[in-house]
């Protein structure tokens, strides 16, 4: 039994031997032998053909070696492999036994989705596997791809470049140092350092590891993914990018560059419509408006940025805070104009200012668009400014009206006018021993104030007032804060990180139906049916 066995396994091993080491099949009008020139040689020449396990292959001369079943073409080299695989040489090397075909000078591959030429092409039929490593172009319907060092993979129709890669058509060049490319599909996967250029609007795309389809320009980036616009840079941990309709969307540690205006934005979901010059952004997202060394921080839920540089506007919804050294702010929603400097605050917003809060029902703040300092303030209804007693716990030096209109120098805010039903309430301190000699009330239409580094320093009225002066220990309780007093301390940005807390525990003021929120993002609802009331346009820059 076991001499049957061992039998058997020396017959199988013969016939696979036999089958691997499958001789080679040749033609030639002449054949001659010369061996001190070419020992164990056979020379052929004229129409020189042969055959080899599907492969055909013609010449001009040619050396066959019949003990290695190697064989050797010279001069007009023609390699056919199937109905599909055509390829032409200066020269041809073919070792039956391993398959393998080494070809060089002028070598051009074709098949039917591309052409491909080299000086020095390496052929593993085994595998259907062609190699290069002294440059290659291939070109199929679509792309050119040149690289120093590629595999092609004939089943997939797959290209594995490495060193200096470039892929080319009419519209992009992308330059790499490692990627795959099938020729059948388009689609390109990035491995390395690479670089997309647009080349009619020089848009480029940078990532380290990618997807790339050449047919429909869409891409997908991860790994230092970089999306550089005409005036904006994109930068995230993912990118997404469709050329052709202009959109992208970027995810995680994402930072847009607006390379026109000093101007960041920050966060970790966002999407960039192109074409219409919007940004919308939101999870953690946060405006950043540089502005010399002190950089002002506008954080929401959601973060809408809309037109071209000369014109953008900025909106920010919910959840509100600024944080900028010397100015911190909150609101519900906030609407900026670059172009004509205005930032306006809706719904319960508050300014601190120094030592002062302001408080109001809508708040607008004017910035010089050369300067990009802060040149005036105007609160509109219900306008309140409070700032704490510097020596004491619970005294507060108060002002009240309708409105307020301020203004601002080197960023401090300078003088104040209230407007309409002002009142007041201040503690005056003997300048020599900061004792609280008296506190005044005072009512009158019109005040007018003026601060030095954040504390009151004159106050005028401009028309005949109302007023009484106590001391300290003959205060009325009623007196010592007016109507409406809140001290929102607690929800002051005091760090560029506070602006990322949200205060679960503020009583908010109710959103009206006909409000900036609907005005801004219920536009079918706006163009069926007119507000039953006035609104404040987000373009309005009148005073009210």
């Amino acid at each position: 039994m076991k001499r049957l066995f061992f039998l058997l396994l020396i017959i199988f091993t013969s016939i696979s031997y036999a089958q691997e080491k499958k001789k080679i099949e040749y033609y030639a009008e002449q054949q001659e032998a010369d061996e001190e020139k070419y020992p164990g040689a056979t020379m052929l020449l004229g129409n020189v053909r042969m055959k080899h396990d599907g492969i055909d292959l013609t010449c001009q001369k040619a050396l066959y070696y019949k003990k290695e079943n190697f064989f050797k073409a010279i001069g007009t080299v023609f390699i056919k492999q199937g109905d599909t695989i055509t390829q032409t040489s200066d020269y041809a090397d073919y070792d039956a036994n391993y398959k393998q075909a080494l070809s060089w000078g002028n070598v051009v591959l074709k098949d039917p989705t591309m052409t491909l030429t080299t000086d020095t092409l390496q052929f593993d039929r085994i595998n259907q596997k062609l190699y290069y490593k002294t440059f290659a172009t291939i070109k199929d319907a679509t792309n050119t791809l040149k690289s120093k060092i590629g595999n092609y993979y004939l089943e997939n129709k797959k290209f594995t470049a490495t060193t200096r890669v470039t892929v080319v058509n009419p519209e992009h060049n992308l330059e790499s140092d490692h990627l795959d490319y099938y020729t059948e599909t388009g689609f390109t996967y990035l491995w390395g350092p690479s670089t997309i250029t647009n080349t009619k609007n020089k848009n480029k795309i940078y990532c380290e590891k990618g997807f790339y389809d050449t047919k429909t320009d869409i891409s997908h980036f991860v790994k230092n993914a970089k999306l550089y616009l005409k005036e904006r840079t994109v930068e995230g941990d993912s990118l997404y990018y469709d050329k052709r309709k202009g959109f992208a969307s970027a995810t995680n540690n994402i930072k847009v560059i607006d390379t026109v205006q000093n101007f960041i934005t920050k966060g970790n979901y966002a999407e960039i419509f192109e074409l219409k010059d919007s940004l919308f952004i939101i999870k953690r997202a946060v405006a950043i408006t540089i502005v010399e060394k002190d950089s002002m921080f506008v954080h929401g839920d959601t973060l809408l940025v809309t037109g071209k540089p000369e014109k953008r506007i900025i909106r920010t919804f919910h959840n509100v805070k600024i944080f900028k050294s010397d100015l911190q702010g909150k609101c519900d929603s906030i609407y900026t104009n670059q172009a004509t400097g205005f930032t306006k605050m809706y719904r319960n917003p508050v300014i601190w200012s120094d030592k002062n809060q302001i408080t109001g029902d809508t708040i607008y703040l004017k910035s010089n668009i050369d300067t990009e300092k802060l040149d005036s303030l105007k609160v509109f209804n219900n306008s309140f400014i409070i700032s704490k007693d510097s020596l004491s716990i619970d005294d507060f030096n108060q002002i009240k009206g309708r409105n307020m209109y301020g203004k601002f120098e080197d960023n401090k805010l300078k003088t104040m006018l209230v407007d309409g039903n002002a009142e007041s309430v201040y503690y005056n301190r003997n300048e020599q021993t900061n004792i609280i000699e008296t506190i005044t009330k005072e009512i009158s239409s019109n005040i007018e104030f003026t601060f030095d580094k954040g504390i009151v320093e004159s106050i005028k009225y401009l028309k005949a007032t109302e007023g009484k002066t106590y001391p300290p220990s003959k205060l009325p309780e009623e007196v010592k804060k007016l109507k409406n007093f809140i001290w929102r301390e607690s929800e002051q940005p005091k760090k560029m990180e506070d602006i990322f807390i949200i205060d679960t525990d503020v009583i908010k003021a109710p959103i009206k139906k006909t409000g900036f929120i609907e005005t801004i993002l219920d536009e079918k609802k706006i163009g069926k049916k007119k507000p039953t009331k006035a609104v404040i346009l987000p373009d309005s820059d009148k005073k009210q």
